[in-house]
């Protein structure tokens, strides 16, 4: 059984070359990135690039047998981040297949957003906005913004890393790649939007003030000055990758 959709509007020849999952499997491009259950390249068809993720296995460990493939995930969690008024790659297409009740292969095809650069590579080569404070503040302030709204939603990315944070020439913020957020509450939530947080700042602590770094608490809390328990809180931010890295 295979179910694949590919949206309105797309252009005749992406339509053509992402007609179902035969076809978008045959696809030849230019090779981004590759996993043990996955692989990412890059295509250009009359004139506008698309970025192809194709998966070969649901997941590791139990994923591979239950719940929701990551490729579903994947897919699923950009239309929540849509619907939240977060700003992702445009989804082209989408589907997967399974045999015998079991996960086979699956994709999503998702539309470049032309001229942007993902935070871990505009950090890695000291990028000169990096000492621009009130380009960072633009930035931090839509980073807060979408980190608070999954947060609201009880949702947590689960890889909230510079890398798969977006940004363009005019200082627009993207998120892309979240095959791992899902749905938390209670304590299991609280400990998923600790996780994301230092994610965050596992860069954020080598290439931002401590000024800009609170500035960014401050923004995601949404106050402008700290409140009792804060203090705590950050504490386990901080402590979250200590030992691990």
């Amino acid at each position: 059984m295979s179910a694949w959709t590919v949206v309105m509007g797309t252009s005749a020849e992406a339509a053509e070359a992402f007609a179902d999952l035969d076809s978008v499997f045959a696809l030849e491009g230019e090779p981004i990135a590759r996993d043990p259950l996955s692989e990412v390249i890059r295509v250009e068809l009359g004139g506008l690039r698309y970025y192809v993720k194709r998966y070969w296995a649901a997941g590791k460990g139990l994923r591979r047998y239950l719940g929701r493939p990551r490729v579903k995930a994947e897919w699923q969690n950009l239309k929540h981040f849509e619907r939240w008024g977060i700003p992702v790659a445009p989804l082209v297409a989408w589907g997967l297949e399974r045999r015998a009740g079991a996960f086979s292969r699956g994709a999503l095809i998702t539309l470049e957003v032309p001229r942007t650069m993902d935070m871990a590579a505009i950090a890695t080569h000291a990028d000169p906005r990096l000492a621009d404070r009130h380009w960072v503040e633009h930035i931090s302030r839509q980073v807060a913004q979408a980190t608070r709204t999954l947060h609201d939603h009880r949702f947590a990315h689960n890889d909230l890393k510079w890398r798969n944070l977006l940004v363009n020439d005019t200082g627009e913020l993207f998120l892309i790649d979240c095959p791992s957020g899902d749905f938390w509450r209670g304590p299991f939530l609280r400990r998923r939007i600790i996780k994301d947080l230092a994610c965050l700042d596992k860069v954020a602590k080598y290439r931002l003030s401590r000024t800009q770094r609170l500035r960014f608490f401050l923004q995601y809390q949404q106050r402008t000055r700290l409140v009792p328990g804060d203090r705590a809180f950050i504490d386990q931010v901080l402590k979250y990758f200590e030992g691990r890295e």
